[in-house]
């Protein structure tokens, strides 16, 4: 039996749920896993700014609340705190590209339940709503080890040496429009992707290079020699 299927029935599903992206593409895919789930489109309430999140709240408690970090006028970890002085018991999953300490570690402490790379496919994300539907606070395993590797004693630190770290054709190319000043979604629309796409890609390279801003990431290949 598929995982992408109605939940049982002693599982109850807390309506409305609130879903907070940007991108069109992506608030869809959410809205189909959930709707596999379970859930009715009466019963999903779909924002693609802060701006209208916060009008759809003061409006309308919601049940559920999944979450995207990067909006066109602020962070998604506003809202969360917003959502959560209103109800500490709310279910709040972040659906995000970005997997930086400072962004992860911050949104957990505005009061997010869970936190799932938006590069997981349908099934991961799947599970990682079901969990929060059953009390749970699931953590995508990439940041769970960026978590447990902090509290880990400090080590020297050193450039990665190994074969990962070079970065593939699609990487270098994406890499090099970015060192030319080009935004996600121009870099998308040049190359013919969708913006999820390619901010994918730009989280592989910050991993492969061990960085977490672009400055850095064009810095670093450049000493490389990964791109011009």
């Amino acid at each position: 039996m598929s995982l992408l299927t109605p939940l049982t029935p002693d599982l109850a599903l807390p309506a409305p749920v609130l879903v907070v992206e940007d991108d069109a593409f992506i608030r869809q895919r959410l809205v189909r896993i959930l709707m596999m789930l379970g859930y009715h489109d009466d019963a999903l309430l779909q924002a693609d700014t802060l701006t209208q999140a916060r009008r759809i709240t003061a409006e309308t408690p919601v049940a559920l609340a999944l979450v995207d970090l990067g909006l066109p006028d602020g962070n998604g970890i506003e809202l969360i705190t917003e959502l959560r002085q209103t109800d500490p018991a709310l279910g709040i999953l972040v659906i995000s590209a970005w997997s930086t300490e400072d962004v992860l570690l911050g949104a957990l402490r505005a009061g997010a339940t869970g936190y799932v790379l938006k590069e997981r496919d349908d099934l991961e994300v799947s599970l990682s709503i079901r969990s929060v539907l059953r009390g749970g606070a699931p953590i995508d395993p990439f940041i769970a080890r960026r978590i447990i590797a902090e509290l880990r004693p400090a080590e020297s630190p050193k450039e990665p040496d190994t074969p990962e770290a070079a970065l593939s054709t699609r990487e270098a190319q994406i890499l090099s429009l970015v060192a030319e000043g080009l935004a996600n979604r121009e870099i998308a629309e040049q190359l013919h992707l969708s913006r999820y796409t390619v901010e994918c890609h730009i989280k592989h390279i910050y991993r492969k290079l061990a960085v977490s801003s672009r400055v850095r990431a064009i810095s670093l290949a450049r000493s490389r020699g990964l791109i011009d």
